[in-house]
């Protein structure tokens, strides 16, 4: 009956005429199992944001603070918020919410210590890293590039010495309490050098007690080239880590 009859050809663009989706991916309850282009796409942008995290997290901030423990909290932050933003970015993302992500942690506080401000720059800096890549869908893998090496140029030049000249600062119980007036600043400026074995650049006087006959003064002076101190303001056993 039908062995001289000839079928047409299935046209994919007639069902789509009449609102039928033609899709060869398996799905189940209307979800695709497995999108081999969105995955391979996720795939390649979550290398790339992990690559340049470790790059910012180990050749820019490990190298001056030493701190392995801050080096892998920005590492797996940066990776949670690459995930959480580009994940969401398929639910049409307000710019809102990347400010509100800015906000909130503007003002969050670990509740053990108190992060210090390098230590909460990078963390800005991470965020910033994780929306650019998680964002930018629209732009060319070169542009992308180029954006995240600007970054990273700009935290070596601002971290190095090229630019800025880097000082450090101490904070020092200091017993001569004669010598904190404003006449005899030289006088003891020429002590801490001595004691400290730093040139001073400034000094600054805080809470003075005179039951005790101490001072808190606070002693910036330059870093020798190579040096580093990432306990400056540690006075406490406790916050030693």
């Amino acid at each position: 009956m039908f062995q001289n009859e000839e079928f047409l050809e299935f046209d994919p663009s007639i069902a789509e005429e009449f609102g039928y989706e033609i899709s060869n991916q398996i799905s189940f309850l209307g979800v695709p199992l497995c999108d081999t282009e969105s995955l391979l796409h996720l795939l390649m942008r979550f290398a790339f944001n992990l690559l340049i995290t470790w790059i910012i997290a180990r050749y820019c901030y490990y190298v001056k603070s030493q701190r392995k423990d801050y080096v892998l909290t920005y590492m797996l932050f940066g990776s949670a918020m690459f995930l959480l933003i580009f994940l969401m970015e398929s639910v049409s993302i307000q710019i809102g919410m990347t400010l509100g992500l800015f906000a909130i942690f503007g003002v969050i506080r670990y509740r053990t210590e108190t992060v210090p401000i390098r230590e909460m720059t990078y963390l800005f800096i991470f965020i910033t890293v994780a929306v650019i890549n998680g964002l930018a869908l629209n732009i060319s893998y070169v542009e992308l590039i180029v954006a995240n090496a600007l970054l990273i140029l700009l935290i070596f030049l601002v971290e190095g010495r090229s630019l800025l000249r880097h000082t450090s600062a101490k904070l020092v119980i200091y017993e001569k309490i004669n010598l904190i007036t404003p006449d005899k600043r030289a006088e003891m400026i020429a002590d801490l050098e001595e004691r400290l074995g730093h040139k001073v650049d400034k000094v600054e006087v805080g809470h003075v007690d005179f039951l005790r006959d101490v001072a808190f003064v606070k002693v910036y002076y330059e870093l020798a080239p190579g040096e580093t101190n990432t306990v400056e303001n540690v006075t406490k056993p406790n916050q030693f880590v």
